[in-house]
Order: C-alpha cells, then structure tokens, then sequence
C-alpha cells in the first residue's frame, strides 16, 4: 500500500532548531529527497549561511535555489521525489514582495499546490515575526502582517504543525 504523503508546517523564532527538525522529520522518510532554498545569498554573511545550511544537510539532498517560484518547483518534484524541504517561507515572502509579483495570488497558488495528491510529503519552514514589538514602519507592519497570514493559511492545509522554541518542537496540530 502506498504511504500517504504528508504536509508537515515547522514555524518557531529565529535560530529556535527549525530547519534541523525538518531534516530529521524528512530522513525518516524513504524515497530521493529534495530541498527548496529560498534565501539568496546577496552578501559574504549570507553565503555563509547558505553554505553551512548544505554542510547541515550534508550527502543525499539535491537542492534547488528558488526565491520566487517555489510552487512551479515544487510541480515539477511529482513523483520523483519522496520528501521535499521547502526553507523558509518568510525569506519566499520577503522575495516576492520585493518583485513585482502578486502576493496573494502567489500565496494561493502554494495553497492550492500543498492538496495536489502526486506531491511528495513536504516539510515547510517559516518563522514566526509576530510575536514581538509593533514595527514603526510600514513595510515592516505589512511584512508582519502578511507573514502571519500566509503562516495561518499554511497551517491550515497542513497535516501536522509544529512550532520550535529552544530547539525543542512542539506539536500543536
């Protein structure tokens, strides 16, 4: 009998053991694995990030770097793959609205993506930016804000969420 896929949502602070818990959640799985980047690596301290993220990873990952279409990556991944990381949302956030995309139309399109029944399981990261002061600028209340929804509406497709704190996860669906 086939393995029911599965749509894991990991949301936590910055540094709170995320994207570790969704590599282990994923290597318990059985078939090729695959990762979705959504960072781009635009300075010397972010391709360090990047790259200690591969190191992390370590062997038996193909990645793909993808900061705006992660749902037409994501179509192509259907039946190929047994797991898919996508890390992290909030970082796919900030890119499309920087780009001339519509977001909530983007933000849909992964919706609707997440209940394709040929989708591998996939695991998605987002942090959680709402639980701190009220930003004193507009374009970081909206980030705010919208990073908030797109984290409910994934949420609310997912079959299990997890929210990290201290690199200890929670489950809370």
């Amino acid at each position: 009998m086939p393995v029911k896929k599965k749509v894991v949502f990991i949301t936590g602070g910055a540094r709170s053991g995320k994207s570790r818990f969704a590599l282990e959640g994923a290597l318990r799985i059985s078939g090729k694995k695959a990762f979705i980047a959504t960072a781009e690596a635009s300075d010397d301290e972010m391709r360090e990030r990047v790259n200690r993220h591969k190191q992390d990873r370590g062997e038996g990952w193909e990645t793909y770097e993808e900061p705006l279409k992660i749902v037409d990556v994501l179509g192509g991944m259907e039946g190929r793959y047994g797991v898919v990381v996508i890390d992290c949302l909030t970082l796919w956030l900030a890119n499309v609205m920087q780009s001339a995309l519509d977001v909530d139309a983007e933000i849909e399109q992964l919706i609707s993506s997440l209940a394709r029944p040929s989708l591998p399981s996939v695991f998605i990261v987002s942090n959680e930016v709402g639980m701190g002061i009220v930003p004193e600028n507009e374009l970081a209340r909206r980030f705010r804000d919208m990073a908030g929804r797109l984290n409910q509406r994934v949420a609310g497709a997912a079959d299990e969420v997890y929210v990290t704190l201290s690199g200890i996860p929670l489950k809370i669906k």
